[in-house]
């Protein structure tokens, strides 16, 4: 079975009370902003590897082929 992606949950929320803080407020919002920029920063991690990766199979190429002449 395939598993399925994260996924990230908005609620909606009522008006705040006046005994919440302005931190408390925006919790909500820091915690998504913070979830979206940690995939950003994986996709951008995973797209750097496979970019090294490349280039170290295309040296390793360049070097067998080199050899042979």
């Amino acid at each position: 079975m395939a598993r399925k992606p994260d996924r990230i949950r908005i609620e909606v929320f009522g008006p705040a009370s006046e005994a919440e803080t302005a931190e408390e407020a925006f919790r909500p919002s820091n915690e998504a902003i913070l979830s979206i920029a940690r995939l950003i920063g994986r996709q951008i991690a995973r797209e750097q590897f496979e970019r090294a990766r490349a280039m170290e199979r295309k040296q390793a190429r360049q070097n067998r082929s080199g050899h042979m002449r």
